[in-house]
């Protein structure tokens, strides 16, 4: 069932399923069955980060699935991410090693640095001083840079990238890169749809794969009132003209603009339904209008880090 899904090629030559399971805010109880579910409806692209803390049970889910023989592990690809506390070059090595044994995996097939800015390290992954600010580290993410060249070099991942990285962050990586980050992942659905960012990804060869393509409507930070992406009547409109769910119209958005998604769920039915997305085409127009929707509707501020020297967000893209 897999094979139905259209493959993007990164620039090191390595291919990419462009649709995965995204496994943020899947408890650990749940993301067992969400892994397998997915795997039997097809999917074959996982995205996990040590952060999600649920890795082991990910891990669990692609051990059962390799015993039973329905997938192989040459067949999947899995993704991880180098979290704030281990910036520091002698500890990014040491931090993708813990990952791949809580996978209980060989390798990686990417490895991303979660965000550019870095938080102190050896002091749990959300490190506070007494008044509960988080506490920051000076490690330069160019630096981390070099250490995950190095784990392509021996063979701990076979890619590498970049996640909620802006521009000039991104350029700043190229200045030193021997190999080039083949992803940016960050953010990205209609009401912030990315355009410049992507535009600019795209001139350097690199891929955006789209976190919260359905605008996390499971968000634990909205406020009644805040705006609610899967609610937009617009949106259940092109539903209906298309005999579709809205999430289907939303992801089917992303990998009509070459675009990685990964659409996280923890039930069987949409886990299933937002697969579905390879059998009709959205209009020309409809792509058009959908671009049009764009507000810099952006749900994950990570307001209590802007004052971090590599906080990402403080430009346009």
């Amino acid at each position: 069932m897999g094979s139905k899904v259209p493959f993007v090629q990164f620039n090191n030559g390595n291919r990419f399923p462009i649709i995965g399971l995204g496994t943020w805010k899947s408890k650990p109880g749940e993301v067992v069955a969400a892994v397998k579910w997915a795997f039997d409806a097809g999917y074959r692209h996982i995205d996990c980060a040590h952060v999600y803390q649920n890795e082991k049970e990910v891990g669990e889910a692609i051990g059962d699935k390799l015993k039973e023989g329905v997938i192989k592990r040459e067949d999947i690809y899995v993704t991880s991410k180098l979290w704030n506390t281990y910036h520091r070059p002698d500890l990014v090595k040491p931090a993708l090693r813990q990952t791949l044994s809580d996978l209980g995996v060989a390798y990686l097939d990417l490895y991303l640095i979660h965000w550019p800015h870095a938080f102190k390290e050896e002091a749990g992954l959300f490190p506070q001083d007494k008044d509960g600010k988080t506490v920051y580290s000076d490690v330069d993410y160019v630096d981390t840079w070099k250490a995950l060249e190095e784990c392509v070099n021996e063979g701990l991942t076979r890619s590498i990238g970049l996640s909620n990285f802006n521009s000039q962050q991104i350029d700043r990586i190229l200045s030193v890169a021997e190999i080039k980050p083949v992803v940016n992942q960050v953010e990205c659905h209609p009401y912030l749809n990315q355009k410049k960012l992507k535009e600019f990804c795209e001139s350097k060869d690199i891929l955006l794969t789209a976190y919260s393509p359905l605008g996390s409507p499971d968000r634990p930070w909205a406020k009644p009132g805040d705006p609610q992406l899967m609610d937009d009547p617009k949106l259940k409109t092109l539903a209906e003209k298309y005999q579709k769910t809205i999430a289907q119209i939303l992801i089917r958005y992303q990998a009509q603009r070459g675009v990685i998604v990964i659409p996280k769920s923890v039930t069987k039915s949409r886990i299933e339904s937002n697969f579905d997305v390879f059998d009709f085409e959205l209009a020309d127009e409809d792509m058009s209008y959908i671009d049009s929707f764009d507000c810099n509707g952006r749900v994950l501020h990570l307001d209590w880090v802007k004052d971090h020297k590599h906080y990402p967000f403080n430009i346009e893209f």
